[in-house]
C-alpha cells in the first residue's frame, strides 16, 4: 500500500554521472531526493565511481536547483523530473 503512494519519475544523468551510472536516465520511486539517490546509489553499487560522483553533483528538481538544502526536506512529485549534474569545466 505505501509503494501506491510514493511518487515516480525520472532521474536524468548529465555528463560524468551519466557515464558514472552507465545510463543516461531511470526511473525513480521515492518521496524524497535522499530516498531516490540512496535507491541510485544502491542500484549502482558495481560500479562505485557512481557514489563518488553524487558527492560533487548538483540537483534540479522539476526545474528548481536545490542547492544547499538538506535532501530529506526536498519532496519528489509523481512524474517529476531530478536532474543530476556534476561540475561543468567552465562554470
Amino acid at each position: 500500500m505505501a509503494m501506491k503512494n510514493t511518487p515516480a519519475g525520472t532521474i536524468r544523468y548529465w555528463a560524468a554521472a551519466r557515464a558514472a551510472a552507465g545510463t543516461a536516465e531511470e526511473p525513480y520511486t521515492a518521496r524524497t531526493l535522499a530516498e531516490a539517490l540512496d535507491a541510485a546509489r544502491e542500484r549502482h553499487t558495481a560500479r562505485p565511481e557512481f557514489a563518488r560522483v553524487l558527492l560533487r553533483c548538483s540537483f534540479l528538481v522539476d526545474g528548481t536547483p536545490v542547492g544547499t538544502r538538506d535532501h530529506k526536506t526536498i519532496q519528489l512529485a509523481e512524474g517529476g523530473t531530478v536532474e543530476v549534474l556534476p561540475p561543468f569545466a567552465g562554470g
